[in-house]
This record gives C-alpha cells, structure tokens and sequence, in this order.
C-alpha cells in the first residue's frame, strides 16, 4: 500500500468519526451545530501538548477525549438557554473564538502551529490501522445509541421538548450528554489526527471546515449513521477524484448542500427509501 492511499484512508476515518460524532448532536438530538471544528482542534492541541509532554499515546487519547467533552459541555449549557438558529450562531461564535485564541498563545504555537509531535510508534499502517478500528468503533456506538431509550430520548427532545417533558424526558440532561458525547469523539478524531500529521495549525480547523462536515451530515441523511458515513467517505474522496473540486472545495460542498436541501430534504438516506418504496408500489 502506498503512502499516498494510507494517508486517503486515514482521512475517511478521522472525517468518519467527525461526521457521526455531528450526527449525534445535530441528527440524533437536533441541536444545530457549526462549530464542530473547534471541538476538533480542542482535541487535536490537548493530544499534541500531551505527546510533547510524555510521549504517551493513551495519556494523549485520554486528554483528547477529555477535552473535547469539557468544551462540549460548556456549550452545551449554553444550548439550555438557546435554540435553533441562536443555538448556530453561538456555536459558530465557539468555532472563531477557538482559532482567535490559539492564534495569540504562543505555548500553542500560535500562528505556526506545534510540529516535532513524537510518533505513535505504530507506523503509518499501525497508525491507519488505530484509526480505522475508532470509526469503527465510533459507527457501533452510533448504532447502538441510536436503537437505546438514549436514542429514543435523543429524537424526541429534537422533535419536541415539550412532548417530549410530558413523557418524562428532562431535555437538559439529554442535551448535555448529546454534546458531550459527541464533541469527546470529535475530541478522539482531533488526537487521531495529531497522530497521523505529527504537526497541526489552526487552520485546519476552521469555520470552513465545520461547514463541511456539517454538509457531509445534511448530505448523507441527518439522523442516519450509514448515510451519513457513506457521505463522509465519498465527500473525502471527490476531491481526490476530481482534481479541479479540490480548489472549490468550500463552493461545490456548498452547492451540494443547497441542492440536497431543496430538492432532497432527507440526503442519501432519504433518496434510498423513496427509492425502495417506490420499487415495492411497482
């Protein structure tokens, strides 16, 4: 295996694992977030200043995981107060705030980033291999939350609190496990990421990039694991695939997101049991 098809394949896992860890919140609980990039680079500076530290790949994992949860719970007290369109904008707020601050501290590296993270010491494919097992690990736990009373819990306080207070769900708690379950995995793909980069700026994690993977959630199916793993895995690829796409990026994912919302509200998912249904009326 090449060096180059390594690198495509550690990418779908880390952006695999974004994708359904967005899901979670915005799909499963219906808490519009734009702002996951922050999350994920919480996770990325927690990893890094870890393995600078120690060299310790668990240690690294854990202060990802840990990270992220805390920077999700504290916005997720702020979704107590706020909601839908405000719930957005404040997540966005989160996402520029985190790159403003990085940008100004220079025991992250500010501008420049932190490069001369110590390897895993698994190798490429050792390091591909972890990454792989994690999504997949993150997919099973999707799956599962999705089939669990959480699940149900989940949808209902997206559908409706009010409906959902009656069948005595406390919304709050929901809305914080939500977040805080879903920004540890973004936290989990931010350490991944230093593994396999060994170097990381700011910029990668981005209000640009937030928007994409929130494209990749509304494209695939919001509320659907598989759909939205599939969009992960083909919104990687495209751009590999179709070179001139990559200079556009920000613009067709855009285009593909207005499409998909105004002619395909329910993404891939969506298009597949219209289309099944329609096979069994024939």
């Amino acid at each position: 295996m090449s060096a180059y098809e390594i690198s495509i394949i550690s990418i779908i896992g880390i952006n695999v694992i974004l994708a359904v860890s967005l899901n979670m919140i915005s799909g499963f609980c219906g808490q519009i977030s734009l702002g996951h990039g922050a999350f994920f680079g919480a996770g990325a500076y927690a990893a890094a200043l870890t393995m600078v530290g120690s060299g310790s790949v668990p240690l690294a994992i854990m202060a990802a995981l840990l990270t992220g949860s805390l920077l999700g719970l504290a916005v997720g007290f702020a979704s107590l107060r706020v909601r839908t369109d405000f719930l957005a904008v404040t997540t966005i707020g989160v996402n520029f705030l985190f790159v403003g601050f990085v940008r100004k501290q220079a025991w992250l590296g500010g501008e420049m980033g932190i490069s001369g993270i110590p390897a895993t010491g698994f190798g490429p494919v050792g390091n591909m291999t972890m990454i792989l097992l994690f999504a997949a690990a993150t997919i099973a736990l999707s799956l599962y939350i999705s089939r669990s009373w959480m699940g149900f819990a989940f949808r209902a306080v997206g559908e409706d609190e009010g409906a959902a207070a009656t069948l005595g769900i406390n919304s709050g708690a929901y809305k914080l496990a939500a977040f805080g379950i879903g920004t540890a995995l973004a936290g989990l793909a931010g350490c991944l990421y230093t593994f396999f980069t060994q170097f990381i700026t700011v910029d990668a994690f981005d209000f640009i990039f937030s928007v994409m993977l929130m494209a990749m959630v509304v494209i695939g199916g919001i509320g659907s694991t598989w759909g939205v793993v599939v969009a992960a895995v083909g919104l990687t690829l495209l751009p590999e695939a179709i070179r001139f796409v990559n200079d556009y990026r920000l613009l067709v994912f855009g285009g593909l997101l207005v499409l998909v919302i105004r002619l395909a509200p329910g993404g891939l998912t969506g298009m597949v049991q219209r289309a099944f249904l329609a096979v069994r009326r024939s």
